[in-house]
């Protein structure tokens, strides 16, 4: 990042879900969050902000692509190319082809993507279940917990073992896919059984603290934080075209042909196509790539780049 954005936050997620967390949670160093539907790396994402911090976490991404990304930019967070659900076993899961984060195993809402001109693309996939990735990857304190799966985040609660594994916070997307009704009621009373309240809301999503967390609560404003509060990856054009961009003086030493395949190239195929200064594996290169190749990789959906 330039100096030029350090004064104000920077926000990689879609309802500025990081910096609400960030309130939240201001008093936790490296901390470890788990991320249930973590779509694109660094695009509309909730927990990158964390991971550049030092953070690291259990990543839940069963869409091919965008999980090996995940390994490549994030090799600190656990990442599980599967779906999370109640139990263990097998479901479908209908990938959606370009919009990535319209993916869904809910048939209907897949229905509504297919009459929206969405095509998708059915994949049986293995399901883990929370309460078994907590304890294959998670250490004994969860700062956070965020689930954006689509319309079956009630199925992925129910399947948490919420007297062992207790997260500070959970982030749960409350609203349905398309119609944008609430939905809060479909999973709120397996966090209100679990000892959790709801303690905000920011127009799409819930945020729950654990009891005996509530004296986080007032570090919340009373209303969700206006969007211009704050800088956004999604706000900057282009890398390579808009020079305000914080990766813009990387990006014009790159071969236009290669911006969208950044975030997944491996290591010696970057290491020719990369500035002498730029090592392929530094963590710092690894994020500027994912930021620049947003645009060209469905991170970001736009008509012409």
């Amino acid at each position: 990042m330039t100096d030029r954005l350090a004064p104000r936050f920077f926000s990689y997620a879609q309802n500025l879900e990081d910096y609400h967390l960030s309130l939240l949670l201001g008093d936790v160093g490296r901390g470890f969050y788990i991320d249930v539907g973590g779509g694109h790396a660094v695009a509309d994402n909730v927990s990158f902000w964390f991971y550049e911090r030092g953070w690291r976490g259990i990543v839940v991404e069963p869409q091919a692509e965008i999980a090996r990304a995940y390994r490549l930019v994030r090799p600190r967070d656990a990442t599980v190319e599967a779906l999370c659900g109640a139990e263990a076993g097998e479901a479908v899961l209908f990938q959606a082809e370009r919009f990535h984060g319209l993916s869904t195993t809910v048939r209907q809402h897949a229905e509504a993507a297919e009459a929206a001109g969405v095509a998708t693309v059915e994949r049986r996939l293995p399901v883990t279940t929370l309460a078994a990735l907590c304890a294959a990857h998670a250490p004994e304190r969860v700062d956070f917990l965020k689930i954006d799966v689509e319309g079956a985040e009630a199925s992925v609660l129910a399947g948490n073992d919420w007297a062992r594994f207790r997260p500070r916070v959970v982030v749960v997307e409350a609203v349905a896919p398309w119609t944008m009704a609430d939905r809060s009621d479909d999973f709120a009373p397996i966090l209100t059984a679990a000892g959790y309240r709801d303690v905000f809301f920011d127009g799409l999503n819930r945020f729950y603290l654990a009891g005996e967390e509530m004296h986080r609560a007032a570090r919340l404003p009373a209303e969700p934080t206006p969007w211009d509060a704050v800088l956004h990856l999604g706000e900057f054009g282009p890398a390579h075209r808009d020079a305000s961009h914080p990766d813009h003086a990387l990006a014009i030493r790159i071969d236009p042909g290669l911006l969208g395949r950044l975030a997944v190239m491996e290591t010696d195929e970057l290491s020719s196509r990369l500035p002498p200064d730029h090592e392929p594996d530094s963590e710092a290169t690894r994020a500027a790539l994912a930021r620049i190749a947003a645009m060209f990789d469905g991170g970001y959906v736009v008509d012409d780049v």
